[in-house]
């Protein structure tokens, strides 16, 4: 049985112009090569993409600083590609509280380094509200 999850639709094709990118592009570049090869095949797609979208990071209530999402997708998903060795638990904190200091739900994780793309759906169950 498939699970439902938040922005299925959004995320499967998030998912399925990440697997165009990795067939065309291939392993062996740097994480910012994906990047822009993904942004330009979700636009492609028409989707609303933003690249390097800056998210503000608050500490009780005061803002102590920002971060860059490398991909946002209809305002609703969060993409943080890769391009490393394996993806691991720290690379999945990374999008968990990258989910948290935005308020969205939904992030990818994306791994373009391997033969295969690896990729990971991460959902926050209670996102804080999003500041405007």
């Amino acid at each position: 049985m498939e699970q439902d999850f938040p922005h299925k639709e959004i995320t499967g094709e998030i998912l399925s112009a990440a697997f165009e990118v990795h067939n065309v592009l291939g392993a062996g570049f740097v994480e910012k090569v994906y990047e822009n090869g993904l942004f330009k095949e979700l636009r492609l797609r028409g989707l609303k993409v933003e690249q390097q979208k800056e998210v503000a990071v608050e500490y009780k209530g005061e803002e102590v600083g920002t971060y860059f999402a490398d991909l946002l997708v209809e305002e609703k998903v969060i993409i943080e590609v890769k391009a490393v060795d394996s993806v691991s638990t720290v690379h999945e904190a990374q999008v968990i509280n990258y989910l948290k200091a935005s308020g969205f739900q939904v992030g990818l994780l994306l791994n373009f380094a391997s033969p295969k793309l690896e990729y990971k759906r991460l959902v926050l169950s209670r996102p804080k509200e999003r500041l405007s």
